[in-house]
């Protein structure tokens, strides 16, 4: 009688046979993040070397004669033993790496890293004729090295380090080290020789290691994620005995996963001595195997999340195969210890070089996330809240708990799996933040009234209380705040629910980002405004500039800029129905002034006002579509007079013929016209742009028709908007007079509304340097010198961004004190 595989297992283990697979075949060859990091982390060096270089040319000189100095007193046996060294070993130990790579089949590599290795000998070639062709004095010499006597690249060992960077020694320690030990005498030769500065050495560093990732991103390398049937025979060293193996289905980030039929005898326990005892017959393992290429999958998102948010705990968002070993492993065991109900840890094991394996028993079930609602009860609610209340009381944070990362089995238990995030020994922040990942995990599926209902059973309503504070959308997963799209109320409700559980209890506020996304636009558009004004700056004389400005005119410009405040308050009680005092509404716009300088223009002032609106009395939804509604008609004013102005220009003709074109001007408008139309055609643009309206606009044409039934009312709203025009017309007209500048008044009309529009879109604050770069940019196309434009347009943006700012500050303290605002 002929016995089965797995028979002939349990009957004879030592026995040699082959342990049967089921996986898709693996692709030859990957793309690995981590090789596209590498890469542009070496770009990014490569240009702080010449940026550093350009900067201190002299520090870079000093330090290179310090080294050729320091190396002209070593005995000079030394230095020839090191240069005979160096020339033979940076190209025979690359190649007996090489050799030693080909005996091991993998020829492929090497071919990549030898490709790498000619691209880079063809480019260091290449800068080398450049420095040749552009010395004495050529831009890539004097500019960047500061000096003809040195290559800017060393020819010789650049290729070799991109070799070395795209053939991989990962693993290799002796390899590695005779390796660069062979490139650093040959970077010290170089520099004693007088052939290459340091900054050279520092740019070949990062060139070929640049080149080096980026072939071996470009052309993939060859896969080295072990087969099935390497992490089965990893089993076998574990002390099991697979008889089966089945690849699972797994996301592309997430390790990949293997369902592992074993055949064990009772009492037997694996060879690593982790206490666990299987029973005897057929036992159903789930193996997750770690791959060493996938260590930096999500590493920009998780590195953005770091920086962006505070944490009591620092957490190393990259970590090495080993640690990710050694991390799952101890916060499974931690889990297991605390009593909570996780699948098993029958064994770790590395599996190569490459990868890693960690072998759970199988429990049968399903996700939380794949159940259906009416599966869902309040007991397996209120068991997954007992499970995590565990994992509190040990001080263990699982820092996932998300849909997947749930378990039901067969008779409705929840287990909590996914444990490679967590954390041992956690602080207050983190074990508080599980609590809301949960709240919202479970409230998205069971509704926050069961949520909150069982969660407070379990762990007590003083709990929930403290967790109101961190209920951000900025402190939960990605996959949570993507399904919070479709209900954008739910996190106010949990709250609201939770409250009414403990309405006495005070929670401190919790700031959880450290800066917002806004934040670093803005810095970006100071840097760019820097970039603009700031040259600009250096060829003005201010004192002489002062010193010769017609004060007539700059008394002008402070009128009208005075004016536009008046305007603005016309125009807001325009289109308000309710009776709004004058003078209190002009205050309301001085404190707007104030505001603009920690809010976008176009945001800044439409929150004061409504705020404004609502405490005179106008209900929410009135006041904002009163609001809308004189945004709306400055914005319709605004399009029509930059019409009738770009018309007005081309007629006269004779302002600039850059600007002021009729024919441009209507170019323009139908080329952006055409660009809309486009955009719109595409459902994520037409929605964005369709919520933006209906959320700014919502309820703007009742009130317009409450105001056409009052003609003194649409009289002032729409004077006010003219007259708003005409003052800052007016101010930038006086500012350019003052320094004996004149343009058609037309065109400095265009000149405003285009640089308005530019600076309402930006998302700085007041448009900060989008409003200062298009002014000055406009009129000197306009026909005034770079000096003269630059010195109006400091003058137009201090009398109506920055000279506004005391009064407006002034203004809204009063305001807050009267609880006008």
């Amino acid at each position: 009688m002929t016995q089965t595989h797995d028979e002939k297992v349990r009957d004879d283990p030592s026995a040699p046979s082959v342990v049967p697979v089921d996986e898709p075949a693996l692709p030859d060859r990957i793309r690995r993040p981590s090789d596209a990091f590498r890469c542009a982390a070496s770009v990014a060096g490569l240009v702080v070397i010449l940026l550093l270089v350009e900067v201190g040319q002299q520090t870079t000189r000093g330090l290179q004669g310090d080294i050729v100095e320091g190396t002209a007193h070593a005995p000079r046996f030394l230095l020839t033993l090191a240069t005979l060294a160096s020339s033979f070993g940076v190209l025979a130990v690359p190649v007996g790496f090489a050799i030693e790579r080909l005996f091991h089949k993998d020829g492929v590599r090497v071919a990549i890293a030898l490709l790498a290795a000619v691209i880079t000998f063809g480019l260091t070639v290449a800068l080398d004729d450049l420095r040749t062709a552009a010395a004495p004095g050529g831009v890539l010499d004097s500019l960047i090295w500061g000096g003809t006597d040195t290559a800017p690249v060393h020819t010789d060992i650049a290729p070799v380090i991109a070799f070395v960077s795209a053939v991989g020694m990962a693993g290799r320690a002796r390899w590695q080290a005779a390796t660069w030990t062979m490139i650093g005498l040959a970077a010290l030769t170089g520099l004693t020789a007088s052939y290459a500065s340091v900054a050279a050495l520092a740019a070949t560093y990062f060139l070929g290691r640049a080149i080096g990732h980026g072939t071996l991103y470009a052309v993939g390398t060859p896969n080295p994620r072990p087969p099935g049937t390497a992490v089965v025979a990893a089993l076998g060293r574990l002390g099991l005995r697979p008889v089966q193996a089945d690849r699972l289905a797994s996301l592309p980030d997430e390790p990949r996963r293997y369902g592992v039929r074993v055949a064990h005898e009772a009492g037997a326990a694996p060879a690593d001595a982790t206490g666990v005892t299987l029973p005897q017959g057929d036992w159903q393992l789930d193996v997750r195997v770690l791959d060493r290429d996938k260590q930096t999958a999500g590493l920009l998102q998780r590195i953005w999340r770091l920086v962006r948010l505070r944490e009591a705990t620092p957490r190393r968002e990259l970590r090495s195969l080993r640690r990710s070993l050694e991390q799952e492993s101890l916060m499974a065991y931690a889990a297991d210890a605390a009593g909570a109900r996780t699948p098993r840890l029958v064994g770790a094991s590395e599996v190569g070089t490459e990868a890693a394996l960690l072998a759970y028993e199988h429990v049968q079930g399903r996700r939380l996330d794949t159940l259906d609602d009416d599966e869902i009860t309040d007991a397996l609610l209120s068991d997954i809240w007992h499970q995590l209340k565990l994992l509190q009381v040990a001080r263990l944070a699982h820092r996932r708990l998300v849909g997947e990362a749930i378990l039901v089995d067969d008779d409705g238990r929840p287990y909590l799996v996914g444990l490679g995030s967590g954390e041992i020994a956690a602080g207050d922040l983190a074990l508080r933040l599980d609590l809301a990942q949960l709240l919202t995990t479970l409230a998205l599926r069971a509704g926050p009234e069961r949520t909150i209902r069982t969660a407070a059973e379990v762990l007590g309503e003083p709990a929930l209380a403290g967790t109101v504070p961190l209920l951000q959308r900025v402190a939960l997963s990605p996959g949570t705040r993507a399904a919070l799209r479709q209900d954008k109320e739910l996190l106010t409700r949990i709250r609201d629910r939770i409250v009414r559980l403990q309405p006495e209890s005070e929670a401190a506020p919790v700031r959880l980002e450290r800066f917002r996304p806004r934040t670093i636009l803005s810095i970006v558009a100071l840097g760019i405004a820097a970039y603009i004004v700031i040259p600009q700056l250096s060829s003005v004389d201010l004192v002489h500039l002062s010193s010769t400005a017609d004060w007539w005119w700059v008394s002008v410009g402070l009128a009208a800029a005075a004016l536009t405040y008046l305007a603005a308050a016309l125009m807001l009680m325009g289109f308000v129905p309710e009776r709004l005092p004058l003078w209190r509404t002009v205050v309301v716009q001085i404190a707007a002034s104030f505001v603009k300088l920690v809010a976008p223009a176009a945001v800044g002032g439409v929150a004061i006002n409504t705020r404004y609106l609502q405490r005179s009395g106008v209900r929410p939804g009135p006041a904002v579509a009163s609001v809308g509604a004189s945004q709306l008609t400055g914005m319709v004013a605004h399009i029509l007079l930059l019409i009738i102005f770009g018309f007005v220009t081309g007629s006269t003709g004779q302002a600039t013929q850059d600007l002021a074109p009729s024919r441009t001007v209507v170019i323009v408008l139908l080329s952006l016209a055409v660009l809309a139309g486009v955009a719109l055609t595409i459902p994520a643009v037409r929605h964005f742009v369709t919520a933006r309206l209906g959320s700014m606009f919502s309820g703007v044409v009742p009130r317009l028709m409450d105001v056409l039934q009052s003609p003194r009312k649409l009289a002032t709203g729409l004077g006010g908007s003219l007259l708003l025009t005409v003052g800052f017309v007016v101010c930038l007209d006086a500012s350019i007079r003052a320094f004996g500048g004149s343009l058609p008044w037309a065109t400095v009309a265009i000149v405003f509304l285009t640089a308005n529009a530019v600076g309402s879109a930006a998302p700085t604050p007041g448009g900060l340097g989008a409003v200062e770069g298009a002014l000055t940019l406009a009129l000197t196309f306009s026909g005034l010198s770079a000096e003269t434009a630059t010195s109006a347009v400091l003058l137009y943006r201090l009398l109506t961004l920055w000279l506004p700012v005391l009064p407006g500050w002034a203004a809204f303290a009063y305001l807050q004190r009267k609880e006008a605002i």
